[in-house]
């Protein structure tokens, strides 16, 4: 497994077979998924440094307990998976900070004394949602970059990849094969095998998250909708 596949079912199913591969697992995890953890809680209204600490404590406990171990691939989207342990774990951590506040020994804010930091109209779900799939469209554009450099055309990549997002006019490819020395034409196919590349990548990503395979064009259908509709269409 290289070193930019993503955690997925598999991945977590594999690390139950020993504490190696599950400490390898749950790093995965905690890498690839902490953003959208943390937006999840600067939605819920904790200031920056509060939700820091929460993020690094639900990672940590994640880890500490196994709570990998009652993951069921069966059961859905680790998506889905993730965000019901994040609900178990405030829950708890707010009845925590109960008890201490009651007891003199509140550690962290609550959440009535904190203002929101995003907008009231989008729930901390929907910031939680929309940061996964933006996670999950960065991790496929590493490994897209990791391609490119193998190949030895990271250079092409790097003044590409604004496009493989935010589709170029004709401007742009004129511009940009000025640049590289190379055809307006060759730069138009450059680019379209990398969005081609990209959308297999994103694919992969989603399939490693899913437990039944006929999820992915919903997580795809979501993807688009919260990066564009452009986007790998």
């Amino acid at each position: 497994m290289s070193h930019f596949d993503t955690t997925h079912w598999s991945v977590i199913l594999e690390g139950r077979r020993g504490p190696e591969q599950g400490r390898a697992a749950l790093a995965e995890i905690c890498t690839t998924y902490r953003r959208p953890v943390f937006a999840y809680l600067r939605g819920r209204g904790y200031a920056p440094t509060d939700a820091d600490d929460l993020t690094q404590e639900f990672f940590a406990r994640f880890v500490e307990r196994r709570w990998d171990q009652k993951a069921d691939p069966e059961r859905g989207r680790f998506r889905s998976y993730l965000l019901s342990a994040l609900h178990h774990f405030l829950a708890n951590e707010l009845a925590s900070q109960r008890a201490h506040k009651r007891g003199g020994d509140l550690q962290r804010v609550d959440l009535d004394d904190v203002a929101p930091s995003v907008a009231e109209a989008e729930s901390p779900e929907q910031v939680f949602n929309r940061n996964w799939m933006l996670a999950v469209l960065e991790h496929a554009m590493r490994r897209l970059e990791h391609e490119a450099r193998v190949q030895g055309k990271e250079a092409v990549f790097r003044r590409l990849a604004d496009y493989l997002v935010e589709p170029p006019d004709a401007a742009d490819y004129s511009q940009v094969a000025a640049e590289l020395g190379m055809r307006v034409n060759t730069v138009a196919v450059c680019v379209h095998r990398l969005r081609q590349r990209l959308r297999e990548l994103v694919r992969e990503e989603l399939a490693r998250t899913v437990g039944d395979p006929a999820d992915i064009e919903a997580e795809l259908h979501a993807l688009r909708e919260i990066a564009g509709g452009h986007v790998l269409s």
